[in-house]
């Protein structure tokens, strides 16, 4: 537990990796975190209970800042857009369609797009991804934003010829969407800076043009039903990620091309495709 009120004024106390420097009974505090490359923080007024908060607060978004690590699974929505539907000439589901990633799947910024083995036709498709910071399950619809700890800006590479085999006779989609580096993501992206997810643009440009420029406010099933849904069938656990479907203009990508990404003015990326071996 964290020290509300210090022993005497002046005094110093060390928890968990926290360093709380205290001065006049809380009328103005330095906390200083330890651990995990948090920033400093400097907070003026306010009580013990604020600065509680305020610890926490940044203790969780620095652990869902290593959501690759932490979190156990990837859970993605199929066919979320309906112009991404229409354009596979696929029908309007009525329900979510759920495949999950492993996190073995995930890359960064610097690291390279590979085909999967037997694979002829690999597909960009640029998605939202909702970082959990609260587990749970059987979660409300009006509880479950708070359920949601960050985003951030991913892309669900599809080995399209696996899957169109896979869909003609009636195989699971788990070749054609989960192998290694078929999870390309950006850094860690706070909750804060995204106050309604419900209206971002989402692009994509191949070797500088664009693909895919679509809206998230486009999505047939929105962020909190998703997280209501899933829950019934999964735990939902921190650092989890759900990707949240693509726009339209989904297409190939070949060797040696390179993709940008971006959400709104938030956050961009940039991947390249190793060569098809």
């Amino acid at each position: 537990m964290i020290r509300t009120k210090p022993d005497r004024v002046g005094s110093t106390c060390h928890l968990q990796g926290i360093e709380v420097r205290e001065w006049n009974e809380w009328r103005e505090c330095v906390f200083v975190y330890l651990a995990n490359d948090l920033p400093t923080l400097w907070q003026k007024g306010g009580n013990s209970q604020n600065h509680t908060d305020r610890i926490n607060m940044a203790a969780s978004s620095s652990n869902l800042a290593r959501f690759r690590e932490i979190g156990k699974k990837i859970l993605a929505i199929g066919r979320n857009y309906k112009s991404h539907a229409a354009e596979l000439n696929n029908p309007i589901p009525q329900k979510p369609l759920v495949f999950i990633k492993p996190t073995t799947s995930y890359i960064i910024e610097g690291q390279r797009i590979r085909f999967p083995p037997d694979c002829s036709e690999l597909h960009h498709e640029v998605e939202l991804g909702v970082v959990i910071g609260k587990g749970g399950n059987n979660i409300s619809e009006e509880d479950a934003m708070e359920h949601v700890g960050g985003y951030v800006l991913a892309l669900d590479m599809t080995a399209r010829d696996l899957q169109s085999f896979a869909k003609k006779n009636g195989h699971p989609w788990a070749l054609a969407k989960s192998w290694d580096t078929s999870c390309p993501v950006s850094n860690f992206i706070e909750k804060d800076k995204i106050p309604n997810p419900g209206n971002l643009n989402l692009w994509l440009k191949v070797n500088g043009e664009m693909k895919q420029n679509g809206n998230t406010t486009d999505m047939i099933f929105p962020i909190p039903f998703l997280i209501s849904f899933l829950s019934k069938y999964f735990t939902l656990e921190e650092g989890d990620v759900l990707l949240t479907g693509t726009p339209s203009g989904v297409g190939p990508v070949n060797e040696g091309d390179e993709i940008q990404a971006g959400l709104s003015d938030i956050m961009s990326i940039k991947f390249s495709v190793a060569e098809n071996k």
